[in-house]
């Protein structure tokens, strides 16, 4: 795990990042029949409804069926959930039980601190998605027109709510504050921003209003990573969702480096 000076005995500045982020990987691993089996199995269940029972009698594309429309938003959607879970979770027990103060103390500068917590986080999101588009090819197969750009898309969806997960687990008060944000916004935006429809079929206000939704770029550019079509263009999409990735880490590289509420 750690480069051969590590192993000398020799301290190093990056010592105290290696070692979290080890950390925070062996936490979410230890226990993953709920952090990793428990998503897969509702990401199976999603497949089973919208594939095999009506993947094959719906189309709200041309040239495509139901299921190979839904499972690009499926793969992100469990990409998205398990990133914000991972570092919101980790971050806010560690808050709660107090044990923050060893990494305040600890010489670990705020951009090592935000880099292990959301490379972890990204790391159960892609493994969690990936796993999903594994299961999916059971019920349709996808054409993967411009496959590496859909891996950029899902790694920077993965980033923005890493995030937005350590943003929430600084500002929630409580457990019921931190179920909110998962609750109340993140999941009526990814029911809304497109997963299980293409916003071109409703009406237009509707389909301007949901152009407001942040989760649209990143669903919308990842679908059209995959299917080669989209309601929007890919370079917005990406733009967009890489400026929104840009924004979240310079709040949460703010909050931390300033410490706040983590000193109290």
């Amino acid at each position: 795990m750690y480069p051969k000076d590590y192993q000398q005995g020799n301290f190093h500045s990056w010592l105290p990042f290696w070692t979290l982020l080890r950390r925070e990987v062996l936490r979410f691993w230890r226990v993953s029949s709920q952090t990793l089996l428990t998503p897969i199995i509702t990401a199976s269940l999603y497949l089973f409804v919208f594939g095999a029972t009506l993947g094959e009698r719906l189309s709200v594309m041309e040239g495509f069926s139901y299921a190979q429309f839904v499972i690009p938003g499926l793969i992100l959607m469990g990409v998205i959930n398990n990133s914000f879970a991972n570092s919101s979770s980790s971050l806010f027990m560690l808050r709660y039980l107090g044990g923050i103060v060893d990494l305040l103390v600890a010489p670990l500068s705020p951009p090592q601190f935000i880099l292990a917590y959301t490379l972890a986080s990204m790391l159960r999101g892609l493994l969690v998605g990936t796993v999903v588009w594994l299961i999916s090819t059971l019920f349709a197969g996808l054409p993967w027109d411009a496959p590496l750009l859909a891996i950029l898309m899902a790694v920077v969806a993965s980033f923005l709510f890493a995030q937005f997960g350590l943003i929430a687990a600084i500002y929630a008060h409580n457990f019921d504050t931190l179920s909110m944000y998962s609750n109340f916004l993140l999941l009526p935006l990814i029911y809304l921003g497109g997963v299980f429809y293409p916003i071109s079929i409703l009406p237009p206000f509707w389909a301007k209003l949901s152009l407001l939704n942040p989760l649209l770029y990143l669903i919308d550019g990842f679908r059209h990573a995959i299917l080669g079509v989209g309601d929007i263009e890919f370079l917005t999409a990406f733009m967009v969702s890489g400026g929104m990735a840009l924004g979240l880490f310079l709040w949460a590289a703010w909050l931390i480096g300033r410490g706040y509420r983590l000193r109290s």
